[in-house]
C-alpha cells in the first residue's frame, strides 16, 4: 500500500508526488513495487534488501540517495512467538523521502491517527525525521519488552506447579523475543553512530534528538539485556522445579502402590487353597477387612511421620 503525504503545514495525503513529500509503502504488491521502481526510481536490489525479513541495519550513501535501514519491533500473531523484528527502509532524495516496510507497524501507524503524526506537524529534513523514527522505535521497544515481562510473569505461576515442558516451551519463546530485540537494538544503535559521524550528511542534525534516540535504544538495550540475563536464569531453575514436580507426584503414587499392597496382600494370604483355621468362621471375613485397614492406616501414619505424603 502506498501513501504520499505533504509534509509541510502537517501530514496531509495526497495522490501526487510533491517536492519534500513523504512516500510511505508498507506489505507493497509487486505492482507497487514496480511502481516504486519506475516511477521513484528506487533499485531494485535495494527493494529487496528491505524486504528481506532478516536484512541487517545499515546506511548506505549515494549521489542521488541516502538509504538507511533499521530493524523495528512487530506483533507477531500465531506464530508462537509473540514479537519479532522487521526491516524498516528509509530512502532519502532530493525530492522526497521514502519508507518501506513488508508489514503494518507501529512506528509508522498511517492508518488512524497517532501520536507519531500529532507530535511531528512537520518534516522539517529527512535526517531528523529518521532519527524521529529511531527515537519512536525505542520507545515501542520499551513498551513491548515491559509487555513480555509481564507475559512472563504470568508463566511463571503456571511452571510453580507444573510437570510438563509446555510453561517451559513459552519461556523459550520468550526468551527468543529478547535475543530478536538485543541483536536488533544493538545494530540500530551502530546505524544511528554511524548517522552521527558521517561526513556526507550535511545537514545539521538535531542533537537533543539525538541523544534521546540514543537514551532511548541504551535503555531499551539494558532492559533486553536484564530480561534476558533473568529469565536464562529461570529456564534452568524451572527446568529443575518440573523435575522436582514429577519426583514428586512419582513418590505419591509410590507410596499410594505400597498402602494398596498391604490390603491386596493380607487377601491373597486368606484367600489360598490351604487350612488357615477360619473356614468356618462367621467372622473371617469382619476380621481380615478390619486387619487391613487397620494395617494401611498405620502405614499412612508412619509415611506422614517421615513427611514422604
Amino acid at each position: 500500500m502506498i501513501k504520499i503525504f505533504k509534509t509541510f503545514g502537517g501530514y496531509v495525503e495526497i495522490t501526487e508526488p510533491l517536492k519534500g513529500c513523504w512516500i510511505n509503502v508498507t506489505n507493497p504488491t509487486s505492482d507497487e513495487l514496480n511502481k516504486l521502481n519506475v516511477d521513484f526510481g528506487l533499485p531494485t536490489d535495494l527493494t529487496n534488501d528491505i524486504l528481506d525479513q532478516d536484512e541487517r541495519p545499515r546506511i548506505e550513501f549515494d549521489d542521488d540517495w541516502t538509504l538507511i535501514i533499521l530493524r523495528i519491533p512487530v506483533e507477531v500473531e500465531n506464530n508462537g512467538v509473540p514479537f519479532n523484528t522487521i526491516p524498516l527502509g528509509i530512502f532519502i532524495t532530493e525530492n522526497f523521502t521514502l519508507t518501506l516496510c513488508l508489514k503494518d507497524n507501529e512506528v509508522l501507524p498511517m492508518g488512524q491517527p497517532s501520536p507519531f503524526r500529532d507530535h511531528y506537524k512537520e518534516i522539517t529534513d529527512s535526517i531528523n525525521f529518521i532519527l524521529r523514527l529511531f527515537l519512536r522505535s525505542g520507545n515501542l521497544y520499551l513498551r513491548y519488552l515491559k509487555q513480555i515481562n509481564q507475559m512472563t510473569s504470568l508463566i511463571e505461576q503456571d511452571l510453580e506447579k507444573s510437570i510438563k515442558n509446555k510453561e517451559l516451551n513459552k519461556l523459550l519463546k520468550m526468551e527468543k523475543c529478547l535475543v530478536y530485540f538485543i541483536t536488533s537494538i544493538k545494530a540500530n544503535e551502530i546505524v544511528l553512530a554511524k548517522l552521527r559521524n558521517s561526513k556526507k550528511i550535511t545537514t545539521e542534525i538535531n542533537e537533543d534528538l539525538l541523544e534521546d534516540a540514543f537514551i532511548e535504544n541504551q535503555q531499551a538495550l539494558e532492559m533486553a539485556q536484564i530480561y534476558s540475563d533473568i529469565q536464562s536464569g529461570m529456564m534452568d531453575a524451572f527446568a529443575s522445579v518440573i523435575s522436582n514436580n514429577l519426583n514428586d507426584v512419582m513418590k505419591q503414587l509410590t507410596l499410594i502402590s505400597i498402602i494398596l499392597m498391604i490390603p491386596t496382600l493380607i487377601a491373597s494370604i486368606f484367600g489360598m487353597n490351604v487350612p488357615n483355621y477360619m473356614e468356618n468362621s462367621l467372622w473371617a471375613m469382619p476380621a481380615i477387612i478390619l486387619v487391613s485397614l487397620i494395617l494401611s492406616f498405620l502405614g499412612v501414619i508412619i509415611f506422614r511421620k517421615r513427611e514422604w505424603f
